[in-house]
């Protein structure tokens, strides 16, 4: 019986990139007995802090004045509506991973809210659902990863991307593969998709302008600081913390730094 020879199509090759990736990042650092459990776990503190000042210098330079003049230059609505089309379009994404973690009902409300919001709210420009009563329930493949049991791992800084953990970090490699709208949307329609979430998140750095300055250029520390919100946040997050763990930031003090 003849061999036969199948051509692994060009678009497949990045998607088994990312998941050969994500093997070897599986394999998250772990801390050894002797570390206090619920501790900052970071042995690569003096790496993590070189790219803290990268990111700051970064920040300063481009990041902060763009926020600035968007927040100064975009009236609040049409930000808001830019922030709401930007989530919505990361509905399939949560959908996606809540699968992966055997969530039925959080699958159910994140297509909900995207019907919802596509149909009712104009294209996702309102958050139509939650004035409905259905919430946001976002996930990530992070999330994914702690619940199948994978260990946070070690503390890490990325560049321009921030605070994360080797868990973390992998989950954000898998998320550029698991929007099923990547797929199916013409060029120009991702495209703007993808303007919509930086100016999202360049409009929310301009939003907390006051809270991100106070921690990254006014407290003593700007680095642990950062850690320790991120950590307790996402902890938070992944129902790793008590309630009183997380800090909001509405609920920062810019003076006590």
């Amino acid at each position: 019986m003849p061999v036969q020879h199948y051509n692994i199509p060009s678009s497949v090759l990045p998607k088994l990139g990312a998941a050969v990736l994500i093997a070897a990042l599986a394999g998250c650092t772990v801390a050894g007995p002797d570390h206090p459990q619920g501790e900052i776990f970071d042995p690569y503190e003096e790496g993590n802090r070189k790219t803290h000042e990268f990111n700051r210098a970064l920040d300063r330079a481009l990041v902060r004045p763009a926020a600035k003049g968007y927040v100064t230059v975009v009236p609040e609505g049409i930000a808001i509506s830019v922030g709401n089309f930007a989530e919505n379009l990361g509905e399939p994404s949560s959908a996606v991973n809540h699968a992966l973690q055997g969530d039925v009902p959080g699958v159910a409300r994140n297509v909900t809210r995207f019907v919802i919001n596509v149909t009712l709210g104009f294209g996702g420009l309102f958050d139509a659902a939650s004035d409905l009563g259905l919430y946001p329930d976002e996930s990530d493949f992070g999330e994914t990863l702690h619940v199948w049991g994978a260990p946070e791992g070690a503390y890490v800084e990325l560049p321009a991307l921030g605070p994360s953990t080797e868990r973390d970090a992998a989950g954000k490699v898998v998320d550029l593969f698991t929007n099923p709208l990547s797929y199916v949307l013409p060029t120009r329609e991702r495209n703007i998709g993808k303007v919509a979430e930086v100016a999202a998140k360049v409009g929310d750095r301009g939003r907390y302008a006051d809270i991100v300055d106070s921690i990254l250029y006014e407290s003593a520390d700007s680095y642990a600081q950062g850690r320790t919100m991120y950590l307790q946040n996402r902890r938070h997050e992944l129902g790793m913390a008590t309630e009183d763990t997380y800090i909001a930031p509405e609920d920062i003090d810019t003076d006590g730094f």
